[in-house]
C-alpha cells in the first residue's frame, strides 16, 4: 500500500474500533445467555435512573472512544493493548461460562453471574491507556475516558447485581 494512503487510513483509526469486537460478540451471543440476561427479564422493572444512567454513560463512553485516535506507540499504549486483550479474553470467557455451564456453582454465584458486568473494567482501562489524544485541539486527559468508563461500570454492575438478587 502506498505510504500516503497508509497515513490517510491511520488518520481515521480511532479507539472505538476496539469496542467493535465486544459489540459483535454481544450481538452474536446475547440470546445464548441464560434467561436472566434476556432483555425481557434483564431490563424489566429497572429504575429509570439506573436505565438512563447506564445507557447515557455507555453512549458517552462510545463517543469519547470515537474521538481518540488509535495508536499504539508508547509504552503506556502497549501496556494498554495488553490489558485490553487480556480483558477482552476474560470478558469472552465470562460469557462462555454462563452459556455452556449455566448451572455450575461459578455461574450461579454473584462472582460468576456478574462477571460480564465487571470484566469490562480491564478492556475499558486498556482502551483508556491506549487513547492519549483527541482528534481536535482540546487538551487530553486519560481521566475523561476512565471517568466515563467508571460511571458506566457502576451503573452496569448495579443493574446486574439487582438482577442477581432478584433471582437468587
Amino acid at each position: 500500500m502506498h505510504k500516503s494512503m497508509t497515513i490517510k487510513i491511520k488518520k481515521y483509526l480511532n479507539c472505538f474500533l476496539l469496542i467493535i469486537p465486544i459489540m459483535v460478540w454481544n450481538i452474536i451471543f446475547a440470546d445464548k445467555l441464560p434467561t436472566a440476561f434476556q432483555p425481557e427479564i434483564f431490563w424489566n422493572n429497572i429504575s429509570p435512573f439506573l436505565t438512563y444512567g447506564e445507557n447515557i454513560s455507555r453512549s458517552i463512553l462510545f463517543i469519547i472512544s470515537f474521538l481518540m485516535p488509535l495508536r499504539v506507540s508508547t509504552i503506556a499504549q502497549k501496556r494498554g493493548l495488553v490489558i485490553y486483550l487480556i480483558g477482552t479474553l476474560l470478558y469472552f470467557a465470562s460469557w462462555i461460562a454462563l452459556i455452556y455451564f449455566p448451572t455450575c456453582d461459578f455461574s450461579n454465584s454473584i462472582l460468576g453471574f456478574t462477571a460480564p458486568a465487571y470484566t469490562p473494567l480491564l478492556w475499558l482501562f486498556g482502551i483508556g491507556l491506549i487513547g492519549n489524544s483527541f482528534y481536535f485541539e482540546l487538551p487530553f486527559r486519560h481521566w475523561f475516558f476512565i471517568s466515563a468508563a467508571t460511571i458506566f461500570l457502576i451503573f452496569h454492575n448495579c443493574h446486574t447485581v439487582i438482577i442477581y438478587c432478584r433471582i437468587y
